[in-house]
């Protein structure tokens, strides 16, 4: 990519990597297009990007005309909650429902044999003052993946592999789920990016979860895997962040709680009311690091935006109740008064 693509720009190229619908991806498309430099530089992604906003608009005419889902992940959707969203992904018997049971309030069947998760689940893990957003699928195999969570993992913040080391065939299992997501437009990868030559090729941040660490030949199942992809190519779990977890035991999950919520990148707001003196501490938002004073007002209400005057901040960064503009980078517990 050009190394002068402008802010706006990335910030539509990380919504249009989120998109849930076609209709989504089109929006983001049209508006990296049009924040994208007009240069030599660029004149390839150019290309690249009205390829795909062209292919984008035949997918949404092929559902309209024949009722039908013209592209993988979009027959369940699950709406998007807290301050992010975690897919969790294995093989059969990975400790997916485990984990999710551990870490949320959600309470999904968990059971010895396979393929006890039919459909995705979703669960808030509470970090601090706000919730992640985590979500159980079903097991992928060599022959199995549903269509859907394709999409889920393109359009999710972190993925959690999980490697099953209570049985040697956890890391076949765990080799199979990488080989089919190679098979797709969407791939596991230490970073969340695009491919620089295929717009429409995503990769998803990953942590990689070694489970069931406290079985007697774990740590040996763990290093026979390791030697498996010592030397290999492509989605390799030996470049993702680590995490070695026994999914029922909450002492070894807390690292790994904190590492969801950090990788986030996101701030919490605490908003106050002008003809309050208290601010809401009970229900902070969430944003993006980086994001404004209109960013907030957006997700407060599209009103709130259009009208936005100026706004009121009590932080780390400013003196109490001085007066900024919408322009204003918002940081961490920030409090925030906004007049319009």
């Amino acid at each position: 990519m050009p190394a002068n693509l402008t802010q706006q720009y990335k910030k539509a190229e990380d919504n249009y990597r989120r998109s849930e619908t076609p209709e989504e991806e089109l929006r983001w498309l049209q508006i990296m297009l049009a924040e994208m430099p007009k240069h030599k530089g660029t004149d390839h992604l150019q290309a690249k990007l009205k390829t795909q906003i062209s292919d984008t608009k035949k997918e949404i005419e092929a559902q309209k005309g024949g009722g039908k889902k013209g592209a993988a992940g979009r027959s369940f959707r699950i709406p998007r909650q807290g301050a992010g969203t975690a897919v969790i992904i294995g093989g059969p018997n990975a400790g997916k429902s485990q984990l999710l049971a551990s870490l949320t309030n959600a309470t999904p069947e968990v059971a010895i044999y396979p393929f006890t998760t039919k459909q995705p689940q979703p669960g808030m893990m509470p970090w601090e003052d706000v919730f992640v957003q985590l979500i159980d699928t079903p097991p992928i195999t060599a022959d199995y993946l549903e269509p859907y969570i394709v999409g889920m993992l393109r359009s999710t913040d972190l993925a959690l592999l999980m490697l099953d080391l209570g049985d040697d065939s956890g890391m076949e299992q765990c080799k199979e789920v990488l080989d089919k997501l190679a098979t797709t437009k969407t791939r596991l990868a230490a970073e969340s990016s695009l491919d620089e030559e295929d717009v429409g090729l995503s990769y998803t941040k990953t942590f990689f979860l070694a489970n069931k660490m406290d079985d007697p030949e774990a740590a040996d199942r763990l290093v026979l895997f390791d030697e498996m992809y010592e030397r290999a190519g492509g989605d390799n779990p030996l470049l993702f962040r680590r995490f070695n977890i026994s999914a029922n035991d909450a002492a070894t999950l807390e690292p790994l709680r904190n590492a969801v919520y950090e990788t986030l990148n996101v701030i919490r707001i605490y908003t106050k009311d002008p003809k309050k003196k208290e601010a809401d501490f009970e229900r902070p938002f969430t944003l993006r690091r980086g994001d404004t004073l209109l960013d907030l007002a957006e997700l407060i209400h599209k009103d709130y935006a259009k009208n936005l005057k100026f706004g009121k901040v009590w932080g780390s960064a400013v003196h109490d109740g001085t007066t900024v503009k919408g322009d204003y980078v918002l940081n961490d517990k920030d409090i925030i008064e906004v007049h319009i």
